[in-house]
């Protein structure tokens, strides 16, 4: 059995979800590919692919078996473009992962550009809000928002963004513009939905620290409904820079108790602890790291 023909069919079924994909890409029948990958199961007395209503999908071992096959066929053609004397081929498939809100503002556009730049390479980008396990997962890069970091991770720090109390200029004119920050309790407070503190918010002037309570009838779990929701005039909130820095420009919000920031948005891209991280993803992590150092309401 020809090993590396065998691993390069498996890891594209993964990836495509399809034998017939893998055929077509490849220049081959599906039966073809069918009989090479049921080859590498019986060799290795493990069943690696099932089919579901989804369509293709890696069992748990196919799953494990994937990231280390993906590894070896890397790692062999980095070498073989080493001994050649040619620079690693910016080619392959990036996975990212992103919360909704900063892939739908920034990352969108970042990755047309990117793949612009390097045609060789496809990206998948997932939008949501949860910390992706990167391993099980099959995560290269994850684009991660304040919270804890996750232990079996790389980390790298991009920068952070401060966070303002916001209002459009007609609620404040309808409602008034508080003056401390206990006076918030008598407006609308637009909050995310899931936040850990609740109703408590706790704000900081650079000296002196507070936790105020805060009422509102509307929490929402989309940071970008948050911002439309304040646009319109539903009340004041409390957003991180990149996400209004446009809308303030513009004068459609206001910075409401303009002394007072809550804690900043670190914002860090994280990666698996492995030793070898393919070119392809080093592309993009360094690419992601230069975009938002020029990014509005990133430090």
């Amino acid at each position: 059995m020809d090993t590396l023909r065998s691993l390069q069919c498996f890891v594209r079924a993964v990836e495509l979800g399809s034998l017939s994909a893998v055929a077509r890409e490849q220049h081959t029948t599906q039966s073809n590919v069918s009989k090479i990958v049921a080859a590498l199961e019986e060799q290795l007395g493990v069943r690696l692919l099932e089919r579901s209503t989804g369509g293709l999908a890696p069992t748990m071992p196919g799953r494990r078996f994937y990231e280390r096959a993906r590894g070896v066929l890397e790692e062999y053609a980095e070498a073989v473009a080493d001994v050649r004397g040619e620079s690693a081929s910016a080619s392959g498939l990036v996975r990212l992962n992103a919360p909704v809100a900063l892939g739908q503002f920034c990352l969108n556009g970042f990755v047309q550009d990117f793949l612009r730049q390097y045609p060789g390479i496809e990206v998948e980008l997932i939008l949501n809000d949860r910390m992706a396990d990167l391993v099980e997962d099959g995560v290269d890069i994850a684009v991660r928002l304040g919270g804890v970091l996750p232990p079996n991770a790389v980390a790298r720090r991009l920068g952070s963004s401060p966070r303002y109390l916001v209002a459009a200029p007609g609620y404040l004119k309808a409602h008034g513009t508080p003056r401390t920050p206990v006076e918030l309790a008598q407006h609308e407070y637009i909050r995310f939905a899931w936040s850990s503190s609740g109703a408590a918010l706790e704000l900081n002037d650079g000296a002196h620290s507070v936790t105020v309570a805060t009422q509102g009838r509307y929490r929402v779990n989309n940071a970008l409904a948050i911002r439309d929701t304040l646009a319109a005039g539903g009340g004041i909130g409390l957003c991180p820079q990149w996400l209004v820095h446009d809308l303030l420009a513009q004068r459609k919000l206001r910075r409401v108790l303009r002394e007072w920031e809550g804690p900043a948005q670190e914002l860090h891209l994280l990666y698996p602890s492995r030793r070898y991280l393919p070119h392809r993803v080093r592309l993009m992590l360094d690419y992601l790291q230069q975009r938002f150092a020029g990014q509005p309401g990133f430090d």
